[in-house]
């Protein structure tokens, strides 16, 4: 059985003991009932849920970083992947390439 990491500090190096966790290095104690995962759904520019694999449409002309390209609206982004950070949407643009996207410049469908 692997043990969870630690939520406060994310330390690997938590052990139990009787049925609470404890993490060494930040010296956090929770119970088995506090690490239920929540995973943080992404939002669209209008507020549906969006999920690896989905089509988007970019909503506002967006220029490239680094370049003088710029991804205009109404470009359709296919089979995308929901990623942490501040760009949250991996994808592939024909003629662009890979590219990291803001979820709140794109809308589903």
């Amino acid at each position: 059985m692997t043990l969870p990491a630690c939520p406060s500090c994310d330390s690997a190096y938590t052990y139990e003991v009787d049925a609470m966790y404890n993490c060494p290095e930040c010296g956090n104690v929770w119970s088995a009932a506090d690490t239920i995962v929540t995973q943080k759904t992404i939002k669209d520019a209008n507020g549906q849920d969006l999920h690896d694999g989905d089509t988007v449409t970019v909503i506002k002309d967006l220029k490239l970083k680094g370049s003088s390209q710029v991804l205009k609206v109404g470009t359709k982004v296919k089979n995308i992947r929901l990623v942490d950070g501040d760009h949250d949407i991996d994808c592939k643009i024909p003629g662009f390439g890979a590219m990291a996207l803001k979820s709140m410049f794109v809308k589903k469908g």
